[in-house]
């Protein structure tokens, strides 16, 4: 894969809590000169990347309910349609976890749905957090949210006790069946991780080491 191809890839993270105005204005400079998908970022920075990005085709994403997914679904849904309505094009929610441990599926769709119906011009990608979840329960969690219309399912948020893992995305890519795309996201920090999770199956990679990624990549090719 030449480096121009993975880079259409990777939604470029800065996620931690720490991220400044100054950093995520870095990130945005970083995903025009390097052509990254998206760059992923906290909602309060959302209006800040839409100015620094305006007239190029790199896609803000954001995240919503997260890290945990304990939100109500109706705080998910107005935190979506607010980052929207400030320039988000794409939302990354994490899936409430703790109905999906007690086997509530409808509520677990519900919640997705919730938030679909907030922002349906958006692309939605819904985080499982793949950790805490059995075999069974994976394939659970991507059945709810593709009947509640999400784009995309996502590995990890990368705050979990582990991160994407290329059977974790085979997994998904197998239940989703087409249906929908998935997002592997938490320890890609290497050309080799983000190399096995698209042979895996992966549509998309959240990374926050995409340049080492990148510069790996350029190497590689040469």
């Amino acid at each position: 894969m030449n480096p121009m191809s993975l880079s259409s890839y990777i939604d470029h993270t800065n996620l931690q809590p720490t991220a400044t105005a100054a950093q995520i204005q870095e990130l945005c400079a970083q995903a025009k000169q390097w052509g990254f998908a998206s760059v992923c970022i906290h909602p309060s920075y959302v209006a800040l990347a839409a100015r620094a990005l305006a007239g190029t085709p790199v896609q803000i994403c954001t995240v919503i309910g997260f890290p945990l997914g304990a939100n109500d679904a109706r705080i998910k849904a107005e935190e979506a349609e607010l980052a929207v309505s400030q320039g988000a094009t794409e939302v990354d929610m994490v899936q409430a976890i703790g109905l999906a441990k007690e086997g509530n599926w409808a509520g677990v769709e519900a919640d997705i749905r919730a938030v679909r119906d907030a922002v349906p011009q958006a692309v939605l990608k819904v985080i499982l957090e793949c950790c805490y979840f059995t075999t069974q329960e994976k394939r659970a969690s991507v059945e709810a949210a593709v009947r509640a219309g999400a784009d995309f399912v996502k590995t990890s948020t990368g705050f979990g006790p582990s991160g994407a893992c290329a059977e974790d995305v085979a997994l998904l890519k197998e239940a989703a069946a087409g249906r929908c795309r998935v997002k592997a996201a938490g320890g890609i920090r290497t050309l080799q991780t983000a190399q096995a999770m698209i042979a895996a199956g992966a549509d998309r990679l959240g990374a926050s080491a995409s340049i080492a990624i990148m510069k790996e990549a350029q190497e590689a090719y040469q």
